[in-house]
């Protein structure tokens, strides 16, 4: 079993994911990622359906899930993987420029492992991502290691 994680990044922004890659480097990932713009990839990839890639056995995940998406957006990705009894085990933290309450919560109920608030200036964005990372690193990863 591959026991470095492979980070799932889900987000059709491109300037967004820019930033989130470098702000990920910066804080120390050096994990492998794929990347997604949209929620139909993301699910084709992880039920293993449609073209390839598709996720491999034995290897551990973690997604990285912004909400608003083109087609399925996130919490129905986030409802299919927490309701599949395959995929339900992979930890998601969702992305999403709104700190609405009620979304928070919907995604929690949902089984998100956590939420982060996108923001929209750079300095805020960058140091929420680099706080993301060292949640990854410092929380999700050593979770996952010892599973």
């Amino acid at each position: 079993m591959k026991r470095d994680p492979v980070i799932i990044l889900t987000e059709d922004d491109v300037g967004h994911a820019g930033l989130i890659l470098s702000s990920l480097k910066n804080t120390g990932i050096t994990n492998d990622i794929l990347c997604f713009e949209n929620g139909e990839d993301t699910l084709d990839f992880l039920f293993k359906r449609g073209r390839e890639p598709y996720r491999e056995d034995g290897v551990l995940y973690v997604l990285l899930l912004d909400i608003r998406l083109p087609g399925i957006d996130g919490t129905e990705v986030l409802h299919r993987i927490k309701n599949d009894k395959w995929v339900n085990k992979i930890p998601v933290i969702m992305l999403s420029v709104s700190d609405n309450p009620e979304e928070i919560e919907k995604c929690r109920r949902l089984g998100c492992n956590n939420y982060f608030v996108k923001h929209t200036t750079y300095e805020k964005f960058h140091l929420t991502v680099e706080q993301l990372g060292l949640y990854i690193n410092q929380v999700v990863f050593p979770d996952i290691a010892n599973a």
